[in-house]
């Protein structure tokens, strides 16, 4: 066979890297994690790695939910198409977003629509309002989707720090007015991926003003929203003026365990859900009916989404007190079944962590823990509590044994 390149190689878009497609050999930091737990696992046979990176849920679905899917499968009825949606599954969203957030006056042939997940959603909006040189604004670190496909199409990504000092809230007031001259998204996330941050009343209030004021579309990243722990589910869509501004993207994939279904729906701005309609129409066919349907049960049924909230709150409490008794300052997030700490900074008298890179590359290496790196703004990690755990009594002995493999270390913070 010839060595010779493939025409192919010339022939990538400029947004992929041209000609340079597939030769970048940086090596990215999912990537790392993966090379060092399989490093660790064989350097360390037969002793357990505690996966606390993993970010998708540990469980199945629930069985009703399960056995709704295997119903609709069977029926001939759903068999085909379904394109923008069934309209049974848009008023089971419309319901829902009035049973858990307050959110009323939505008309499920207006303000919603399915989408095959919440991910594809975030890729398709950009299609609708972003031309060459326009902005959309993104708060960081956080979930890289719509910037990216933001990019592919010619605009351009300009990141709102998200720092500890400002409860992880972005500062709008330190945007640059020509910034905001060019700027057509805002995106949001909250409860936020990685911070587990909660977004206040008083936030949203100020977002939407912003939004009026700069001539803005708000997207609001909403697969936490029922994940919190303060028993308060809040939806952006609950500020007056939100609907004149916004949308939020619901996902199943968190609040009912139903990751690899692929089953979300957008809510809010009527014409912001018709562009969506629009473009989705000419990329996908819709989600199959019977995964829908099943959707309407889950949505039907927000104490499933409880029972999780409550296992996530426990697990996360425990890994609190773990990491506290060890010199980390963690404390409960808001939402999400996420938990972001500052790395430290070494060990005394010992190694040196210049980055939160360097520290989770440790704790893998050395202790067979699993986490996340953000060192966007700053050097922190995140641990999940989506790790495995059989039930309650293995929950405490993974945390206590974790507890146990940091407390041999004197942490510099």
């Amino acid at each position: 066979m010839s060595t010779q390149e493939s025409y192919i190689q010339n022939l990538f878009a400029s947004r992929l890297g041209g000609n340079k497609f597939g030769k970048d050999t940086t090596i990215y930091k999912f990537e790392k994690i993966k090379r060092a737990k399989r490093a660790a696992l064989e350097a360390n046979p037969g002793k357990e790695l505690f996966d606390m990176g993993v970010g998708e849920p540990d469980e199945m679905a629930f069985p009703e939910v399960v056995k709704a899917l295997q119903l609709e499968a069977e029926k001939l009825e759903n068999r085909g198409y379904t394109d923008n949606g069934i309209d049974e599954f848009k008023q089971a969203a419309v319901d829902y977003m009035d049973n858990v957030f307050g959110v009323k006056d939505l008309d499920p042939d207006k303000h919603v629509n399915h989408t095959i997940g919440s991910k594809p959603g975030l890729a398709m909006t950009p299609l609708i309002f972003i031309n060459p040189g326009d902005v959309i604004l993104m708060t960081v670190p956080g979930y890289p989707v719509m910037g990216t496909h933001s990019q592919y199409v010619g605009g351009e990504v300009v990141n709102l720090e998200l720092t500890e000092e400002n409860n992880f809230l972005p500062d709008l007031k330190s945007i640059a007015p020509e910034i905001l001259k060019r700027a057509k998204i805002l995106l949001l996330n909250y409860p936020n991926n990685p911070t587990g941050a909660n977004a206040t009343p008083e936030f949203y209030e100020e977002v939407v003003a912003f939004a009026k004021a700069n001539e803005l579309v708000v997207i609001q990243d909403a697969a936490y929203s029922a994940l919190t722990y303060d028993d308060k589910k809040t939806s952006f869509l609950s500020t007056p003026g939100a609907m004149d501004v916004g949308v939020e993207f619901h996902s199943l994939s968190k609040a009912y365990n139903m990751t690899g279904w692929r089953l979300a729906f957008i809510v809010g701005n009527e014409l912001i859900v018709k562009g969506l309609a629009h473009v989705k129409d000419n990329i996908d066919s819709g989600q199959f009916a019977a995964i829908q349907k099943a959707g309407i049960y889950a949505l039907e049924h927000p104490e499933f989404t409880d029972r999780i909230t409550e296992k996530y709150k426990r697990r996360l409490e425990l890994l609190v007190d773990a990491l506290n008794s060890v010199g980390f300052s963690a404390r409960m997030p808001g939402g999400s079944f996420f938990l972001y700490v500052k790395a430290p900074k070494g060990i005394k008298g010992g190694t040196k962590f210049n980055s939160a890179e360097d520290f989770s590359q440790y704790l893998i290496t050395e202790h067979l823990i699993s986490t996340v790196p953000w060192d966007n703004v700053g050097a922190f990690v995140r641990f999940s509590a989506t790790f495995a755990a059989k039930d309650e009594a293995d929950e405490k002995r993974i945390m206590d044994e974790i507890k146990d493999r940091l407390s041999s270390v004197d942490f510099e913070f």
